[in-house]
Order: structure tokens, then sequence, then C-alpha cells
């Protein structure tokens, strides 16, 4: 099966709904058979995921309350980029907001789509090394708690079902194999 480059042809898209932090976009598309439908888009803008190692090779959690869930979960810091924000300049700043975090030393690993079924955001994903700790600012939503842990005890976390964030998962994973080559 040969790929075209855009086999679905957007005949019309408008805003069904939004907020703040993302909204949907209601596409009416023509299929490569000629049938047409619809198609809802979530767009969100792209965020950042980084992996805090401090100089004592202890990784920085946070435990965030997520009233979506309606549980605590273990996660990284991450948030969204702001327009017109790097990537880099954006995981600076959710280090410093969530964990208090200050590092010289960012290394960014892969860029990759977080929910190409649904939506079109993506997440730059890093590992921070050397990070020193200061207070946290964090938002008024953002109900949370910071944790260090050996890099195996977080990674126990994962293989015992303890931390059921998957883009926290990724960046670890791939943290993990970084840290490795060190």
């Amino acid at each position: 099966m040969s790929e075209q480059k855009h086999p679905i042809t957007t005949l019309s898209s408008q805003i069904d709904w939004q907020s703040p932090y993302y909204h949907i976009r209601r596409d009416d598309i023509r299929l490569p058979d000629g049938s047409e439908g619809v198609y809802h888009v979530l767009e969100k803008s792209p965020s950042v995921f980084i992996v805090p190692v401090t100089a004592d090779k202890e990784i920085v959690l946070i435990r965030n309350y997520r009233y979506t869930l309606q549980q605590w979960v273990w996660e990284v810091p991450a948030g969204g980029i702001k327009v017109g924000q790097s990537p880099e300049i954006a995981a600076h700043e959710e280090l410093r907001e969530e964990v208090g975090g200050i590092t010289d030393n960012l290394h960014f690993l892969i860029k990759a789509s977080t929910m190409n079924g649904i939506g079109n955001n993506y997440a730059y994903f890093f590992v921070a090394l050397d990070v020193t700790l200061h207070e946290p600012k964090h938002e008024p939503a953002e109900i949370m708690s910071r944790h260090t842990m050996p890099l195996d005890d977080v990674m126990r976390l994962i293989y015992k079902g303890e931390m059921n964030d998957v883009s926290s998962m990724t960046a670890l994973f791939l943290a993990h194999e970084f840290l490795a080559k060190f």
C-alpha cells in the first residue's frame, strides 16, 4: 500500500468549544473513498516533561492531586509551552514552579505525540542534571508535594503500578536510558 501525503481532505473547520487550556475543533472531512464525515480534534498547545536529577543522583518527583482522576498521582514536573516560548525555556520555568529546581544542565531527549488518536498535542521530554532545589512556586490549582528518591526506587514505582501517568513514565524510561550512559 502506498502512502498518500494527506489522504483525508478537510472541507471545513470550526471551534466547537474552548477553554484557556485547550479547545475542540470540528472538521468536516472527505475520506479516501470519497465519503464524507466529521472528525473532532482536541487542540492543545505543546507541553514539556522534565526528569530532574540532583547532584546526589536523586530523581525529583511530585505527588500531585489530579481532580480529573480524583486521586493522588506520581509525576515528573510538566506543563504547557506558552505561545512564543521555546521548549527549553518552558522546561526551566516548570522545573522552578513545580519543584523549585534550577539547573544549567538541561538535555533534550525527544519530541513525541501524546494523543495522536484524538488530539494534536506534542510533548518535549527533557532530563535536567545537577538540579538544585529551592522553594516551589505552585499555582493555586496545583496541589502537590516534592519527593526525591533514587532512580531504582522510581522505576519500582512504575513496575509496581504505583505510577500511572504515561507521559511521566515515558520521561523516566527515556531518562533511565540517558543516565545509563554516565
